[in-house]
């Protein structure tokens, strides 16, 4: 008889913070494991985990500009031929 899958398998790709085991859902920072989440309550943890998370979705910004060919101000990007 298989198992059923757990409640934090559910969660997609994109809730999850850098395939780090949290998320955020309603303002709130979890912990996830396959044995079930926990609510992250630490100040301290939880700031830092609001710093790494605003780190990361600028460098995704970053990222999708460069490859859209912009840079940071919005100015397009030649490309270099060698």
């Amino acid at each position: 008889m298989p198992h059923p899958a757990p409640s934090w398998a559910s969660l997609s790709q994109s809730e999850r913070l850098a395939d780090a085991p949290v998320v955020r859902r309603a303002g709130r920072w979890w912990l996830v494991s396959p044995a079930g989440t926990m609510l992250a309550s630490d100040p301290a943890f939880t700031g830092e985990l609001d710093r790494f998370a605003a780190d990361m979705a600028a460098a995704n910004r970053a990222v999708a500009d460069l490859y859209n060919g912009h840079d940071a101000s919005g100015t397009a990007v030649c490309e270099v031929r060698r």
